[in-house]
C-alpha cells in the first residue's frame, strides 16, 4: 500500500449500530460512495439464481438489507447499492458495496491493483510451516458448484482452458494440538481460492464439508481486512474486523501455541 491520506475503520463502535440502522450486520464505513459492512456468517451476499425482479429483491441477502437501507422506507425510489466484490455465504468479515454504477465497474475493472484483502482462518491439522505460497490454476466445475487445482501450462504453452491463476501468501497466527489458525493474503481473487488451496495442502478450513473440512457450528474464514483506493480521491481505506468472540471465534481446541 502506497503513501498518502490513510482512513482506517475498525469494528469497534461503528459509525452506524444495528439498533439505529435495524440491519443484521454493523456498518463500517460510508461516504457518498462506499457502503463497507461486517457481514455475518450465513448471509447471502447477492441473491442466488432466482427468477423474477420480486423473488430476487425479497430473498435476504446482504445486497437487499442495503438496498432498503439507503432507500429510506421509500418504495418507489431507485435508490440501490451495485456488488463490488463477493464474500461466500459461510464467510464473515469486511465487504465493500458501491452506490453507482460507475464506482462498482472502476474498482471490479482494477480490483488487483487498487485493494488489499487479507482473511483469518482456522485449519484442520498443524501446519509445521511458519509461513508460505501457495500457487495453483483453478477451474470451477461445469455446474459452478466446486473449484479445483488442475495442472497448469506447460513451459511456454496456454492457460489450461477455463482456468485462472491463484497466489495465496499465508502465515501462521497460532498452533493447537489438531488445528492451526493462518492469516492469508489473496494475490489473486479467485472463487473459494482459500479453501481450495488450504484443501489441497491437507489442510481444508474447519467446518468446510463442501472441501474436505469435517463439520462445525461454522466454516471459520474471516475477511479482517480490506484495503482499497477511493477511486475519487485517491486516499486508501482500510477496513478492518477482528474475528467474532465466543463460540465463532477461530480458535485451536488445545493451549494456541504461537510460532
Amino acid at each position: 500500500m502506497g503513501g498518502g491520506d490513510t482512513f482506517r475503520a475498525v469494528n469497534a463502535k461503528p459509525p452506524v449500530s444495528r439498533r439505529k440502522s435495524r440491519l443484521p450486520f454493523d456498518i463500517l464505513y460510508e461516504d457518498g460512495d462506499f457502503i463497507a459492512i461486517d457481514k455475518p456468517a450465513g448471509l447471502l451476499a447477492t441473491h442466488t439464481r432466482l427468477h423474477g425482479r420480486a423473488a430476487r429483491e425479497s430473498q435476504p441477502t446482504a445486497e437487499n438489507f442495503l438496498n432498503g437501507y439507503v432507500r429510506k422506507g421509500q418504495l418507489k425510489s431507485s435508490r440501490r447499492v451495485w456488488l463490488v466484490h463477493r464474500l461466500d455465504r459461510e464467510t464473515s468479515g469486511v465487504m465493500i458495496f458501491a452506490k453507482s454504477a460507475e464506482i462498482a465497474d472502476a474498482m471490479r475493472d482494477n480490483w488487483q491493483a487498487v485493494t488489499e484483502k487479507t482473511y483469518v482462518a482456522e485449519v484442520e491439522g498443524r501446519i509445521g510451516e511458519d509461513g508460505g505460497v501457495f500457487e495453483s490454476w483453478l477451474k470451477e466445475d461445469a455446474d459452478g458448484y466446486r473449484v479445483r487445482s488442475v495442472p497448469g501450462p506447460k513451459r511456454g504453452g496456454d492457460a489450461p482452458p477455463g482456468a485462472k491463476f491463484a497466489r495465496t501468501r499465508w502465515r501462521v497466527v497460532s498452533r493447537g494440538a489438531d488445528r492451526t489458525v493462518v492469516e492469508a493474503k489473496l494475490e489473486t481473487g479467485r472463487k473459494n481460492q482459500i479453501r481450495v488451496h488450504f484443501a489441497d495442502a491437507g489442510h481444508p478450513v474447519v467446518g468446510d464439508v463442501k472441501y474436505g473440512g469435517r463439520k462445525a457450528p461454522r466454516m471459520f474464514l474471516h475477511s479482517s481486512e480490506l484495503k482499497f483506493r477511493h477511486p475519487k480521491t485517491g486516499r486508501w481505506i482500510v477496513l478492518s474486523s477482528p474475528p467474532v468472540k465466543g463460540a465463532d471465534r477461530p480458535r485451536s481446541r488445545d493451549a494456541a501455541e504461537k510460532p
